[in-house]
């Protein structure tokens, strides 16, 4: 049988995706980059005073790139334990993981201009 549901536990799990979040933002430098544009795109949510489904639009992409980041660091970091040698392997799988972050700042990105253009 399965350990019983806590509290305690899942105070403590906000605890683990918090350290997470921290590793993420110490580790990679584009992390800043996107935590800059979600500061500047929510300044200009508010500036132009965005409806209810303009506002979805933008917290949708805005979450997008925060997952797909915050996925490819988790994957380059296992990457890093499995294979801590050079592997073309595991260089073509974290450019991978990077190219899916690409995608999902640029569908972002054309989002914000069709909403805010």
């Amino acid at each position: 049988m399965g350990k019983r549901f806590t509290a305690t536990d899942r105070l403590k799990s906000f605890g683990y995706a918090f350290r997470g979040i921290g590793t993420m933002l110490k580790s990679q430098h584009n992390a800043w980059i996107h935590a800059v544009a979600t500061v500047v795109v929510v300044a200009a949510g508010f500036g132009f005073e965005l409806d209810r489904v303009e506002w979805c639009l933008v917290i949708l992409a805005i979450v997008s790139v925060w997952t797909a980041e915050a996925l490819n660091t988790a994957f380059e970091l296992l990457c890093d334990v499995a294979s801590p040698e050079y592997h073309p392997l595991v260089e073509k799988a974290k450019d991978v993981a990077a190219g899916a972050v690409l995608f999902c700042a640029i569908g972002a990105g054309l989002i914000g201009l069709l909403v805010f253009a």
